[in-house]
């Protein structure tokens, strides 16, 4: 167990801490949220993908699979904390920007609305091309070959899953753990789509990594999802409407995770995202290459993310409020226990 003054280079000492760090990692992250030239090359994503590639050969071993994960992570959390710890000697003020820069590395959220309010617009202007082309930014199938509602639909569906994967579950991880957590489950998911496939020749030196994102992600996945059926009410819909429809079609993906925001997404906005040949989630019942309904799908996504930070505040604030009390019983106890073990004279 660390002494109290290391645990301050590695944790935000009070909810005070945590709430500023949030708030200026948010500030980074509206100013600068598009890295490119060395910024882009020093990013833990790009350096941790490009890592897992040279060490991750595909058509190896399990084996090969978690030592790779386990020296990414290792070199990434050494070099990160090593900044925390100097910025923590230096002066509390250094280690809050230096916590909030991490952790605005370890989310996105303003360049994800940017590029889906960019296909709003492209739908807007009556430009399938254009939409095609932010839409690609942001998912991995070949949006070219699909029409404009498959398009919307895709869209939609990484807007719901990446919001997960890059804002609610780094911003979780950060409340509980620190800065270094909310790297980690950055890394984690990074690793994931480096290697992460469950067929062909990464399917053995992938698992660990598919694994550990699937872990690290289940609870925020579901918190996130409840969270966006709560706010259905935003795009016109009922909430007990979108509920059924997350607890009919959250299992109807290969991710055991993903399927979670973008049912919940589905049901409130009451569209049907499809991924032909794969699943099928939420009903027909308004068009999602609608402009109107992505503008929904953005400011459900908005007030998601606002209400999870508020929620993750209130978390931080009951886990310093119990540790406290448990410091203050173990120093009062502590002379007692001294009495029975040990002759204190």
């Amino acid at each position: 167990m660390c002494s109290v003054d290391i645990c301050r280079c590695f944790f935000p000492q009070n909810p005070f801490e945590v709430a500023l760090t949030i708030a200026l990692a948010h500030v980074m992250d509206f100013l600068y949220p598009y890295h490119s030239g060395f910024m882009l090359k020093m990013h833990p994503v790009h350096t941790s993908y490009t890592l897992a590639l040279k060490l991750g050969k595909p058509c190896t071993s399990k084996l090969r699979g978690v030592a790779t994960w386990l020296i990414v992570s290792v070199l990434h959390m050494f070099a990160y904390g090593t900044a925390l710890l100097a910025s923590c000697i230096v002066g509390r003020w250094l280690w809050l920007i230096t916590s909030a820069y991490i952790l605005k590395l370890s989310m996105s959220l303003r360049l994800l609305l940017s590029i889906v309010n960019n296909v709003r617009t492209c739908f807007e202007k009556g430009d399938i091309g254009c939409a095609r082309y932010w839409t690609q930014q942001i998912v991995r199938r070949d949006v070219y070959k699909l029409g404009k509602e498959h398009v919307a639909s895709a869209a939609i569906e990484s807007l719901a899953e990446s919001l997960v994967d890059g804002y609610t579950s780094p911003i979780f991880y950060f409340t509980i753990g620190g800065p270094l957590a909310a790297l980690l489950q950055r890394l984690a998911n990074t690793l994931d789509g480096a290697l992460g496939f469950k067929h062909g020749c990464y399917e053995d030196v992938g698992w660990f990594s598919a694994k550990a994102d699937t872990a690290l992600n289940f609870l925020p996945a579901r918190l996130s999802a409840l969270i966006v059926v709560v706010y259905a009410f935003l795009a016109g819909r009922r909430v007990t409407d979108a509920y059924n429809v997350w607890r009919r079609d959250c299992r109807k993906t290969e991710s055991i995770n993903a399927g979670h925001p973008m049912s919940a997404m589905a049901g409130a906005l009451g569209v049907e995202l499809e991924k032909p040949g794969f699943y099928r989630l939420g009903n027909p019942i308004n068009d999602a290459s609608e402009p109107r309904t992505l503008r929904n799908a953005m400011k459900i996504a908005v007030a998601m993310a606002i209400t999870f930070v508020a929620l993750t505040l209130l978390l931080s604030t009951l886990i310093h409020l119990a540790l406290h009390q448990y410091i203050n019983i173990s120093l009062k106890a502590l002379p007692e226990i001294c009495m029975k073990t040990f002759p204190c004279y």
